[in-house]
């Protein structure tokens, strides 16, 4: 037998992805690519209803990246779209993403090898053993990806704010050569048979070589003061990281079944250096009129702990009572140094104004507690959760101290459900959640890597508060055929959003557009998911996503309000089993504006 391919609890939907293989021999972000729900663009940027969610590796927060995880370590992805009040109550408008690493507790010694190429060459391996005696299991992985990226893509750009206007075209291409190899350890032991002590250890290395060619064609917008200009801009890259996981827990079971008691320390770290070089040559009749030279030197590391236990204790009936106390603490520091060659000393001098090194400690203390009950076909869920948080920031260049204090806010969560005739359920769903401003987006350093997207941080932003209401029908046909439809709508006050104004730039001294953050009054986004899990022959299943939604910004309180815009995502995946247990997979994604 099988897995199915989506269980669905009542708070959260989960996706069995262990045979998934399209994505085999690739990274989270490949599996992502087939996870109903979750949208990646071509960029790789990863979003759960219009929103980038938080990302968890077994139930608890990491450092990690979906492209520093194998898709071959993964066991399912629980999509949380609105999560109660057990789980961390930051992240505001975005749900969670749940990583469930392969356990592997078969008794006796096994394991397996595996190898793959990928269309450029690319390789990718790797291997599990796991060995199970008396009370102890010990599981270990390690598995490697070789990767060769190749993107090219193009931009086109008005600048309205420019005398005369601009317009703008550019065509990229970008390489990427390098990989990266992942390896997990781990020890079960069984003390009892009520009692386990565990403890792993994830380790990851991993160097990538990117370059970048930009051709950029500048021209008016009007055919008064024509302003024409080329220019071409190479980058190359290096940039090397290094991740460490810890993970120790305990879990105790109750004579009364149900009842139990879980504690775990788990912690995440990693450190890296990203070092990039910049040319740019200005073009005049094909001849080169100047260059600039740029050099980045920067790098940093972080690490985040979190410390947390959890009670359930059940009562008569299905009625149940979770609870539990937890504590995350991240620390971060970062340095950013941006060099330009001077023609006249004929070196490379630090710009201090557009270099930037600081460390930050961020902390958040919760506790929640939430009461389950089922009568008949009818199911509640009802929680309450309460979080307080501080953080400090220190800027190294210039001595500058930030720190703020939120007192505590309570976070409350509601889940209905009812069971109707014909294999058919309701769901309903209410939540508040917080996003807290991270440091980069507090400390008030300009970014002009990028000379069509300078960025700059506001240390005047405060937190934002989301309201989320949710509504679901579930069918279950004959056959393993299923189909889920869901109504969603969300409402945020004080959103932390990008915003455009005009600065002078630190590194030329010309005025210049700047992307920073403020507080807009609020937003809502509204929407409808529908998925559909289909086996149409014995030898043919499919599954089809689609998500409509609409969204829109008020921001009135320092400009015009935009138009709510409506847009669309859906995804398909086939699978065709052939002779021989051979087994084809054939998927296909669209993203509209």
């Amino acid at each position: 037998g099988t897995k199915p391919l989506m269980q669905m609890d009542i708070d959260k939907k989960v996706f069995n992805v262990e045979k998934n293989i399209v994505s085999a021999g690739g990274t989270a972000l490949d599996v992502m690519k087939n996870v109903p729900s979750v949208n990646v663009d071509i960029d790789g940027n990863v979003t759960l209803r219009n929103s980038t969610p938080q990302l968890y590796i077994d139930g608890r927060p990491t450092t990690l990246t979906l492209e520093q995880i194998p898709a071959d370590a993964i066991e399912n992805v629980e999509v949380i779209t609105n999560p109660s009040a057990k789980y961390d109550a930051s992240g505001g408008t975005a749900g969670i993403l749940n990583i469930v690493l392969k356990k592997n507790r078969k008794t006796g010694y096994n394991g397996n090898l595996r190898a793959g190429v990928d269309k450029r060459g690319g390789l990718n391996g790797g291997g599990d053993f796991n060995v199970r005696q008396g009370k102890l299991n010990v599981s270990a992985s390690v598995m490697g990806n070789q990767m060769k990226g190749r993107n090219n893509g193009t931009t086109e750009r008005s600048n309205f704010a420019d005398e005369p206007p601009t317009f703008i075209n550019q065509a990229n291409a970008n390489k990427t050569d390098g990989g990266f190899v992942f390896g997990k350890l781990g020890l079960d032991w069984f003390v009892s048979n009520r009692t386990t002590l565990s403890v792993a250890g994830i380790k990851v290395h991993g160097s990538m070589n990117p370059t970048e060619r930009i051709d950029i064609n500048t021209d008016t917008l009007d055919k008064a003061g024509s302003i024409r200009a080329f220019s071409q801009r190479n980058s190359n890259s290096h940039n090397q990281f290094n991740a460490n996981g810890l993970v120790l827990g305990m879990k105790h079971l109750f004579p009364k079944e149900g009842e139990e008691l879980t504690a775990d320390f788990n912690y995440f770290g990693g450190k890296g250096d990203n070092n990039s070089d910049y040319r740019t040559d200005r073009y005049s009749n094909s001849n080169i009129t100047g260059s600039d030279l740029q050099q980045i030197r920067g790098g940093g590391q972080v690490g985040f702990m979190t410390i947390q236990t959890d009670y359930v204790k059940p009562f008569t009936g299905k009625l149940k009572l979770e609870t539990g106390l937890r504590a995350a603490i991240r620390n971060t520091k970062s340095n950013f140094n941006n060099y330009v060659f001077d023609n006249d000393k004929q070196e490379y001098v630090l710009i201090p104004a557009a270099s930037n090194n600081y460390k930050n400690n961020d902390q958040v203390y919760a506790a929640y507690a939430s009461v389950s009950n089922s009568i008949g076909n009818f199911g509640y869920k009802v929680g309450l959760r309460a979080e307080s948080s501080n953080y400090t920031g220190d800027l190294l260049n210039n001595g500058q101290h930030f720190s703020n204090n939120y007192p505590v806010s309570l976070f409350p969560s509601l889940f209905l459900s009812q069971k109707l005739k014909h294999e058919q359920e309701l769901q309903v769903s209410y939540t508040r959640r917080i996003n807290r401003p991270n440091f980069f987006q507090l400390i008030p350093f300009t970014d002009s890597t990028d000379k069509l997207n300078i960025t700059k941080g506001n240390p005047g932003l405060v937190p934002e508060f989301t309201q989320s209401m949710e509504l679901s029908y579930l069918k279950t046909f004959k056959g393993n055929n299923t189909f889920l439809a869901s109504l969603y709508y969300r409402h945020t006050n004080n959103l932390i959003t990008r915003y455009l104004t005009k600065e002078t730039d630190p590194v030329n001294g010309q005025e210049m557009l700047i992307n920073t953050y403020i507080n807009a009054n609020s937003s809502y986004s509204a929407g409808a998911e529908a998925t559909s899990m289909n086996t149409l022959t014995p030898w043919w299943t499919l599954t089809a996503n689609v998500n409509i939604y609409n969204s829109r910004i008020n921001t009135d309180n320092v400009s015009q309000s935009q138009d709510a815009l409506w847009s669309w995502f859906g995804k398909i995946n086939n699978s065709f089993k052939l002779p021989a247990n051979f087994e084809i997979q054939l998927t296909g994604t669209y993203q509209s504006k």
